[in-house]
């Protein structure tokens, strides 16, 4: 199976080493990586040319945000599973691609999900909060369970039926995604029990109290507009970040 991954930058030039040295070390050869640039101002497109060769194709325009860039690179892609790598993110293990194409192939799965571990911004190697997922159940979304995002390989065939990212969340076009997958299409997704990808903590949803507000405003019209009933959804998804912090 060919893998397409997609990064999305826009002025990442203090974490792109790492998240690209990462995908070059991985152990699976057929591996299409597709970077979107956002028109950086910094050195970001410099780092990417002297530390990757690996990269397949790099997209640099202007872009709507993350979101609309994340949307360029599916468009763009030609693998049989697609896999999010951002830009602040590193993949945890040199196999972790391998592994997720080997859970693929045990049978007839749209989609794979894995562990993920929050780190700090200055030491990859310092872990803050845990996400184990857990196996999969589909009624689980009822009461806001979700896989990490960055965890989350689909094939690509199930992008192209059910749409990618929708413009109109800032925040949480992510969670909106996973519930149309998995709630509304009733994707058939297996559960991966390995760290496969590390986040550096700080990300755009958590970064100011306005950020939070605005998440989940957004998270409330995700969940009723995927047909779920947001008040137990909600709260339930914020209570389930709590058992994260338990080291």
């Amino acid at each position: 199976m060919k893998v397409s991954i997609i990064t999305a930058t826009f002025n990442s030039s203090k974490t792109i080493k790492d998240t690209i040295l990462s995908l070059e070390n991985q152990t699976y050869n057929n591996i299409e990586y597709i970077i979107v640039d956002g028109n950086s101002k910094d050195n970001t497109l410099e780092i990417i040319n002297k530390y990757s060769s690996r990269v397949s194709t790099i997209i640099c325009e202007p872009d709507k945000g993350i979101y609309d860039a994340l949307n360029k690179g599916v468009s763009s892609a030609t693998g049989d599973i697609i896999g999010f790598l951002h830009s602040d993110d590193i993949l945890a293990y040199p196999d972790a691609i391998t592994d997720i194409v080997s859970k693929f192939s045990e049978g007839s799965f749209d989609a794979v999900y894995a562990d993920l571990d929050y780190v700090s911004q200055d030491n990859t190697n310092h872990i803050v909060r845990k996400w184990r997922s857990g196996d999969y159940n589909v009624n689980k979304l009822k009461l806001g369970w979700m896989p990490p995002h960055p965890s989350f390989y689909m094939k690509r065939s199930c992008y192209i039926e059910w749409g990618v990212f929708d413009l109109n969340y800032k925040i949480s076009a992510d969670y909106d995604s996973l519930l149309r997958y998995l709630w509304v299409h009733k994707a058939k997704a297996v559960y991966l029990p390995k760290v496969l990808t590390k986040m550096r903590v700080g990300g755009i949803s958590n970064r100011s109290l306005t950020n939070i507000i605005q998440k989940s405003k957004e998270d409330v019209t995700v969940i009723k507009n995927n047909g779920l009933f947001w008040p137990i959804t909600l709260l339930f998804k914020n209570l389930s970040k709590l058992p994260q912090f338990i080291k």
